[in-house]
């Protein structure tokens, strides 16, 4: 009776019933590591697309090399991964970049999209008042995808994920007609209890961390076919690659000095705002004088749009908006923008603006009808 050959567990990955049928002998020539790994091209020929490479192969280059976070025990390589638990709890949350839906690949690089994955991912960790420690990453593409758009790909998920503090311990790869990246990150809280959204008090300040409207003005910027034009460099760059202000958070939380509520800025401020005032059931006015950016309006100018609606409702900038206590000094790289009041609802400058406040992913056009569209 032949002996079994020695089967590696592979990363993250389980083998789908059926590829290979039990007591199947691989065609002359190739062996079962072959059939694992996909066609060979010739000796001298590196495969060029993730079909000519194989799942198992391409797998094992994602990973290659990579460092993990103190936090991951046990990373890529077994049937699940294996996290610590610091505080014996931890904070969870997932996101997903469908193609054609929330990026484009004429509009962003593979790297870019990776990094994007992930910060806004960590950035809802970050908004709980947690550090990130792991994520999570299940990716979907053609299988004529180049191999280099998922090394790419891959080294910005890596990168992002270090600069949040975390690494990837693990995660899926399938077939699909897009690519599509899902992300899901894990994160311990610093403080005994997460900040929520729903500790707003009456005579609270709020304050933001990072630029709010410079995404938005990317996309319009791209959208108009301006996204090469030198003025809009910096604009289109936020919108590639987002840039929460994580330190901006968690320096303060480890200080002790703890919001009473926490959100990032990822659908629009209005719409954020919204959801913690109606967690926190308050009301929220903000000073349109503190959110008026110079260099945006600029921006603005150029492309005939309106800077102050970039700032209210553009999002995925992924700055973090708070409700301070009004005896609090706010933080370093913290500015005032409102105050927090009984009722309900978000005004600025007393007034309830109309319409809807950020993005809402079944409301508006299709993706089909606005490409641009997140």
């Amino acid at each position: 009776m032949p002996r079994r050959r020695a089967v590696t567990r592979l990363p993250v990955h389980r083998v789908p019933s059926g590829r290979i049928r039990l007591g199947s002998a691989p065609a002359p020539g190739r062996t079962g590591r072959d059939l694992e790994k996909g066609p060979i091209i010739s000796n001298s020929t590196p495969p060029r697309t993730v079909g000519e490479l194989g799942e198992f192969a391409l797998i094992e280059r994602i990973n290659a090399g990579r460092t993990q976070a103190p936090a991951v025990l046990l990373g890529p390589g077994d049937d699940a991964a294996v996290l610590t638990a610091a505080r014996g709890r931890f904070v969870v949350t997932t996101d997903m970049l469908v193609q054609d839906r929330h990026f484009r690949l004429d509009w962003s690089s593979p790297y870019d999209i990776g990094r994007k994955a992930i910060a806004q991912n960590a950035a809802d960790v970050v908004a709980m008042g947690a550090v990130p420690t792991a994520f999570v990453v299940a990716l979907g593409c053609p299988a004529d995808t180049p191999v280099s758009v998922i090394d790419g790909l891959a080294d910005g998920l890596w990168d992002e994920a270090a600069i949040s503090g975390g690494s990837i311990a693990g995660g899926d790869l399938v077939r699909d007609a897009h690519l599509v990246v899902s992300v899901t990150a894990f994160g311990d809280p610093i403080g005994s209890e997460p900040v929520l959204r729903s500790g707003a008090r009456p005579g609270d300040t709020i304050a933001v961390a990072g630029r709010l409207g410079w995404s938005a003005a990317g996309l319009t910027a791209l959208s108009a076919g301006a996204g090469r034009q030198g003025q809009f460099a910096e604009a289109v760059a936020a919108h590639r690659v987002p840039k929460p202000p994580y330190r901006r958070v968690l320096d303060a939380v480890t200080a002790g000095v703890v919001p009473n509520a926490l959100t990032d800025v990822s659908d629009g401020l209005l719409a954020d705002l919204g959801h913690l005032a109606t967690a926190s059931q308050v009301a929220i006015d903000l000073d349109s004088a503190a959110l008026a950016d110079a260099d945006l309006a600029d921006l603005a100018a150029a492309l005939d749009a309106d800077a102050a609606q970039w700032v209210l409702t553009g999002g995925e900038d992924h700055a973090f908006a708070a409700a301070w206590p009004a005896a609090t000094e706010l933080p370093s790289g913290w500015i005032r923008i409102g105050v927090v009041s009984a009722g309900q609802g978000v005004t600025v400058d007393g007034v309830r603006p109309a319409g809807r406040g950020g993005w809402e992913s079944f409301a508006g056009a299709d993706s089909a009808q606005r490409p641009g569209s997140r």
